[in-house]
């Protein structure tokens, strides 16, 4: 009885001592369920004073001490690396600055199909992002501030988008050069490419930021009904879906154009000595002192500017007939044309009668 009655009390005790410590460990746990096995490196996760936000945060920033693999290599001791199948061009510093904002002028009703389904598409993007645009006056109101946070919401969820068009153009060309058994011109690669380029600002995005549970499933959503809805599209007017590409690149031109003049005045003090992931250093051979964040939102505002003229150029061509000029050799490569690069970029696209 003795042994039992002075053993209790260390037994409370003890359990006392542990009670934070069990917390933490069934928060931790939960909350790694939730988020599909991606490690997070949020102090609410281990900290009992803090709660896991239940509004309107999607997504977090993660600051560059505690980044972490979310998407580790496979572990093949005998690999050092995975190759890159396209390579990407290299951009001059010049040819990134001069990326302006622009919009071409819907001219039929296939124009102003692309046109009305891209604004819808906007409204809906800025509704889930929490994305507002200030009117003249009001760039200073704390409703239109956007943080670093926001940004990136932003960015996650138009470059998940982003990269569904190309894929479902280059397959559906695919198929169709294999089930007519003719050349498809040079359109396959090139649409591929544009989706493997837009994977590629998701896949560095993330290493900057750590998508929750809600957002997991928006992109999940988002996905299935876009994709099905554009390759129905697709199948019906090929044309008509390469001009909405194209407005749809002219809203992404402007998203990152708004996010770089935010950073410049200072509105995202985080990112000012943020240095770029280096996957970003890799993919766009980015030179020494030019590897910042903003470095970086100009480097895929170049990207997106160049899937801008690609879409509209193609828009102006006849899909089943006509080569692609983005990849083919010119007879007089002294004249401007186009190309893989950015140096004779056009707003608009190239029309017909230039290329063809």
């Amino acid at each position: 009885m003795n042994s039992i009655s002075t053993t209790a009390p260390i037994r409370v005790a003890a359990s006392s001592l542990l009670k934070p410590y069990l917390f933490t460990v069934r928060t931790y746990t939960r909350s790694m369920a939730m988020t599909t096995g991606l490690r997070c490196s949020t102090p609410y996760l281990i900290n009992k004073s803090y709660r896991q936000p239940t509004g309107k945060r999607l997504i977090h920033s993660t600051p560059k001490t505690q980044i972490k693999e979310y998407f580790p290599p496979p572990d093949a001791p005998k690999i050092k690396e995975v190759e890159s199948a396209w390579v990407h061009p290299v951009y001059t510093e010049e040819e990134v600055h001069r990326v302006t904002v622009g919009h071409r002028e819907a001219k039929n009703w296939s124009d102003w199909v692309a046109l009305g389904s891209v604004r819808v598409l906007r409204w809906g993007m800025d509704l889930v992002t929490g994305y507002k645009h200030p009117k003249p006056g009001q760039e200073h109101d704390s409703k239109f501030r956007m943080t670093e946070s926001k940004w990136l919401t932003r960015f996650v969820f138009l470059e998940s988008v982003a990269g569904v068009p190309g894929m479902v153009g280059g397959m559906l060309r695919h198929l169709r050069s294999l089930r007519r058994m003719k050349r498809d011109n040079g359109w396959i690669e090139t649409l591929l490419e544009e989706a493997y380029n837009e994977r590629m600002h998701l896949l560095t995005f993330l290493k900057l930021a750590e998508p929750g549970w809600f957002m997991r499933l928006m992109v999940l959503g988002a996905q299935g009904v876009f994709f099905n809805g554009f390759f129905l599209s697709y199948l019906f007017s090929p044309r008509t879906c390469h001009r909405f590409v194209g407005y749809l690149e002219e809203e992404a031109v402007l998203t990152y154009t708004r996010a770089i003049k935010d950073l410049e005045s200072g509105r995202l003090l985080d990112w000012e000595k943020l240095e770029a992931p280096e996957i970003a250093v890799q993919y766009w051979k980015m030179p020494e002192g030019n590897r910042t964040m903003k470095d970086l939102l100009l480097y895929v505002r170049a990207d997106e500017a160049k899937h801008r003229e690609v879409n509209h150029t193609l828009g102006n061509l006849k899909q089943a007939a006509d080569p692609n000029p983005f990849a083919v050799k010119w007879k007089d490569p002294a004249k401007p044309h186009p190309g893989k690069g950015i140096s004779n970029l056009k707003t608009t696209g190239w029309e017909r009668e230039d290329v063809v």
